[in-house]
């Protein structure tokens, strides 16, 4: 229990490749799922989120993995345990603090905005 994930998702379109960052966070049956474009940097700019709809658990665990109907290729980049400092779970309004080796400190989510903003 929670455990948190960052996912690399790459996509291979006809002459390019797209990039983005699935971030997961266990919730029990599943994980709550945010999609960035790119990783968010310490006391750095916010970075702008979409909320995408909860993923499997087994996503956690997965290093690699090719996705069917040539949607693309998804790898892990970072993992590890969460403290929610928030009430609960909210989608929109959420902190927490990260172990990670990209993803370490006080992580933030505020509507459509991550922030991460302290070291532990």
């Amino acid at each position: 229990m929670n455990r948190w994930a960052l996912l690399e998702h790459k996509v291979y379109l006809d002459n390019s490749v797209d990039i983005h960052y699935d971030f997961l966070v266990e919730d029990k049956i599943d994980c709550l799922t945010w999609k960035f474009s790119e990783i968010p940097s310490l006391d750095k700019n916010s970075v702008q989120v979409t909320k995408q709809p909860n993923h499997r658990l087994v996503w956690l665990c997965r290093l690699e993995h090719e996705l069917s109907g040539n949607r693309g290729l998804v790898r892990r980049v970072d993992h590890g345990k969460y403290i929610n400092v928030s009430l609960k779970l909210d989608i929109h309004n959420l902190k927490l603090i990260l172990d990670g080796h990209l993803l370490n400190g006080s992580f933030e989510v505020s509507g459509n905005i991550f922030r991460l903003i302290k070291k532990n």
